[in-house]
């Protein structure tokens, strides 16, 4: 499954960043200026976080401009969704 490649990926390059704790993962959200934002990898099971995964596969395939998984959606989406499943 491409999903799991594009994380596969990601999570190899956040593994040489100390910036990331164990058990999250940092993406890069925005439209136009792009944000990282450091999240649990538990938000990878929810259905919500999953589409976000889905739109990124259709617009950037495997080549993520930032370097690492980059979202394309806005940051106040991504935020909103975000604070809905910690709530969870």
């Amino acid at each position: 499954m491409a999903i799991r490649q594009i994380l596969k990926r990601s999570l190899s390059n956040e593994r040489r960043s100390n910036e990331v704790p164990k058990g999250h993962l940092a993406v890069y959200v925005g439209e136009n200026e792009k944000k990282r934002f450091v999240v649990p990898l538990s938000y990878l099971n929810h259905p919500s976080f999953q589409d976000l995964l889905c739109q990124a596969e259709e617009e950037f395939g495997f080549h993520h401009p930032m370097g690492g998984l980059t979202i394309p959606c806005s940051q106040d989406l991504f935020v909103d969704l975000t604070s809905r499943l910690s709530r969870t």
